[in-house]
């Protein structure tokens, strides 16, 4: 399937994920990387699947940015997002290029080169830690390489069952998490030049959230 869908460019989505350290993207991955069939979803979260080291998975951490091709099958219900022609009548599969990359301040370079072959990136944020110093940093960096941000609010569980905050509370702490993200976006981005506005926003598809396990 992989295979079939290099042939289909318009069906290819390179993106790196990117994050203040322990915000959850190596989870994340785990999580796509089940959805993906590769690992059981049982172990999602536990496999670490993209920290290939001996010493990443011994330190829990990501040192060196790593690559993996899945293919994704979209649901009916998801077409709608899907706007060419081309991409919607012949095919409703997807082949995802995605480099898990650091999220350590010291190895920011790794983050640089994940993004430099990657078309868009998704930064996730922890939504009870909110915006750290490196979830500005890896925004800085995708926004001077010309790439795409787009948020997704991870560790939903901890939200509800830890802090068990109440709806008003909740909503408050989503918005002002996506309030802060546009901030920095809005204060290396220039409208007006090549990339046009890139702010996040849940009604534009373009701030997600969920939970990595």
């Amino acid at each position: 399937e992989i295979r079939g869908m290099m042939d289909r460019k318009r069906n290819i989505r390179n993106m790196s994920v990117i994050a203040h350290v322990d915000h959850g993207k190596s989870t994340l991955t785990d999580s796509l990387v089940s959805k993906a069939g590769i690992i059981a979803g049982a172990k999602a979260g536990e496999t670490r699947f993209t920290d290939t080291r001996a010493d990443e998975q011994e330190r829990c951490i990501t040192i060196k940015s790593t690559a993996i091709s899945m293919y994704f099958e979209l649901e009916d219900r998801d077409l709608v997002f899907i706007t060419h022609p081309d991409q919607r009548d012949n095919t409703k599969g997807f082949l995802i290029n995605l480099i898990d990359s650091p999220g350590h301040v010291d190895f920011s370079s790794e983050v640089t080169a994940a993004l430099r072959v990657t078309d868009g990136a998704l930064v996730v944020v922890d939504c009870v830690s909110g915006v750290c110093v490196q979830t500005e940093t890896v925004l800085r960096q995708a926004i001077a390489e010309r790439i795409k941000p787009i948020l997704f609010m991870n560790k939903m569980d901890r939200a509800l069952l830890e802090l068990q905050l109440e709806q008003e509370d909740l909503f408050q702490t989503f918005q002002r998490i996506v309030e802060n993200v546009n901030v920095i976006i809005a204060t290396y981005n220039d409208d007006s030049g090549p990339m046009g506005e890139v702010r996040v926003d849940p009604s534009k598809g373009s701030v997600g959230f969920g939970s990595g396990l």
